[in-house]
C-alpha cells in the first residue's frame, strides 16, 4: 500500500515525542545557528530544560488526541502549573513564581513546542492573573491569585465583543451600580476557555462613550444571570474551548472591581502588551519544532534518487526560515525585556513583536508543510497542526493590522 512507502516514523504523530525531547536542547544534530537557549543565563536554560522535558513528555505525545477530540487538559495544565507555570510572572506571596517577562517567554516558547493551542491558553490564563495579582487590591489578591497559580481554577480575559473586535473601546457591555453591586448585560465573544474555566476578567462600560468610561470586573463562574454560548468549531486552537459569554443582569458585588471606574481599558491594554508577547513566544516555539520537522524530514525523505536535503532550492527556504525564527526570537526577547524594564517604548515593541513573529513564524510553519509534500497536509504528521494552531495568533490580542496601525501611530508622533 502507499501506507509503506512513508517517510520514517518518526515524523509522524508518534514520534513527536523524540523529536520533542530535543529541540530546545543544544545537543549533537541540532544546528547553534538556532539555538534557543543562546544568551541566556545558566537559571533561564535550566527552567527552559525544565519547560521542554514537560513538553515533550506531557503535552506532545497527546498534541494529536487533543486537537482531534477537542479535549481541555486540565490535569496537564495543573502539572504544569506544579512546576510554576500557572503563575509565572506573578509575584510569590500569592503563589506566583515571581519571573521577568523575558524568562516568561523562554518558558512558553518551550511549551509550546509541546502543543502550541494549550500552551496559549495557559499564556491567556497567566495574563488574568497577573491582572488581578498587579491592579487587584490585597483581599482581591490573595483571594484570587493563589488558586489561579495552582490552576485550581481557571481564568478567561473578556474584552472582544460581537460588535467590538479591533475597536475595542467601543464595546457596549454594561455595568450599572446598585448600591454595592454592579448588574450586568452584554456579551463577550471569542472567549478562550468560556464555559470551562472558572473566573472571567471582563470590560464592561461604567461610565460614558470612549475608553474613560470602561471599568475591569472579576466575574466567578455560577453568578446568577452568567451564562455561555455554543462551543465553537475552529480551524486550530481545539484543545482550548472557545464560547461567547453572556451577561443578563449578571449581579456582581463591587468589591470585585479592579481598580478604580473608568481604569478597566487601561488595565486591558497593559495585561495585553504582555499578551502579545506571550502569543508571539508560543508561534516562536511552533516554529522552532516545524524547522526540526522539516530538516528531519528533508534528510529522510528521497526524490528523484536523491534526499530532499540535496536539493539546493530547499537548502536555501530551510535556511530563510532558520533566519526568520531566529530574528523574530531575537525581536520577542528585546520586547520583554522593554515590558519588564518599564520602558517607555515598551508597549511598541512589544506590537512590533508580535506583528513580526506571528507573521513570520506562520510562514516558517506553513513552509515546512510545504517541504512535506503531501505528507504534510496529513494529520498523521505534526507540522498541520502547528500550521492551524499558529493561525489565529496573527489575530487575536490585537490583529496584525492593528499591530500596524500602533506602530506607524508612534513613529508619525515622533
Amino acid at each position: 500500500s502507499d501506507r509503506g512507502s512513508r517517510p520514517a516514523p518518526a515524523m509522524a504523530w508518534r514520534g513527536v515525542p523524540r523529536l520533542g525531547a530535543r529541540l530546545l536542547l543544544p545537543r549533537r544534530g541540532i544546528a547553534s545557528c538556532i539555538d534557543p537557549s543562546a544568551g541566556l543565563t545558566e537559571e533561564q536554560k535550566e527552567f527552559q530544560k525544565v519547560a521542554l522535558d514537560f513538553a515533550a513528555k506531557e503535552m506532545a505525545p497527546h498534541m494529536a488526541e487533543w486537537d482531534e477530540k477537542e479535549i481541555f487538559p486540565v490535569e496537564t495544565m495543573r502539572k504544569a502549573a506544579q512546576l510554576g507555570f500557572g503563575g509565572i510572572y506573578v509575584k510569590p506571596d500569592v503563589g506566583g513564581s515571581g519571573l521577568s517577562r523575558l524568562d516568561t517567554s523562554i518558558i512558553f516558547e518551550a511549551l509550546s513546542t509541546g502543543c502550541t493551542s494549550t500552551t496559549a491558553y495557559m499564556s491567556i490564563h497567566n495574563m488574568c492573573v497577573w491582572m488581578i495579582d498587579t491592579f487587584g487590591n490585597e483581599e482581591q489578591r490573595r483571594r484570587f491569585c493563589p488558586s489561579l497559580c495552582s490552576m485550581e481554577k481557571f481564568a478567561s480575559y473578556c474584552l472582544t465583543e460581537p460588535g467590538s473586535g479591533s475597536d475595542a473601546a467601543s464595546l457596549l457591555t454594561s455595568a450599572q451600580r446598585k448600591g454595592d453591586t454592579y448588574v450586568l448585560n452584554g456579551s463577550k465573544a471569542f472567549i478562550s476557555g468560556g464555559g470551562d474555566t472558572d473566573v472571567y476578567v471582563v470590560m464592561c462600560r461604567t461610565g460614558g462613550p470612549g475608553p474613560k468610561g470602561i471599568s475591569c470586573l472579576v466575574l466567578e463562574k455560577g453568578m446568577p444571570g452568567l451564562s455561555f454560548g455554543k462551543k465553537e468549531k475552529k480551524v486550530g486552537w481545539n484543545s482550548q474551548p472557545t464560547r461567547a459569554v453572556i451577561l443578563e443582569d449578571c449581579v456582581v458585588p463591587v468589591g470585585n472591581r479592579l481598580g478604580a471606574e473608568g481604569q478597566g481599558f487601561s488595565i486591558a491594554m497593559k495585561g495585553l502588551n504582555g499578551g502579545r508577547i506571550n502569543i508571539a513566544s508560543c508561534s516562536l516555539g511552533a516554529a522552532h519544532a516545524s524547522v526540526l520537522l522539516a530538516q528531519e524530514h528533508l534528510t529522510v525523505r528521497k526524490q528523484f534518487g536523491e534526499a530532499l536535503a540535496n536539493n539546493q532550492y530547499l537548502q536555501f527556504k530551510l535556511a530563510e526560515m532558520a533566519t526568520r525564527l531566529v530574528a523574530a526570537r531575537l525581536m520577542v526577547r528585546n520586547a520583554a525585556r522593554a515590558l519588564q524594564e518599564g520602558r517607555e517604548d515598551a508597549a511598541v515593541l512589544c506590537s512590533m513583536a508580535k506583528l513580526f513573529a506571528t507573521d513570520e513564524c506562520f510562514a516558517i510553519c506553513n513552509q515546512a508543510l510545504q517541504m512535506h509534500g503531501g505528507y504534510g497536509y496529513l494529520k498523521d504528521y505534526a507540522v498541520q497542526q502547528f500550521v492551524r494552531d499558529i493561525r489565529v495568533h496573527q489575530i487575536l490580542e490585537g490583529t496584525n493590522e492593528v499591530m500596524r496601525m500602533i506602530v506607524a501611530r508612534n513613529l508619525l508622533q515622533c
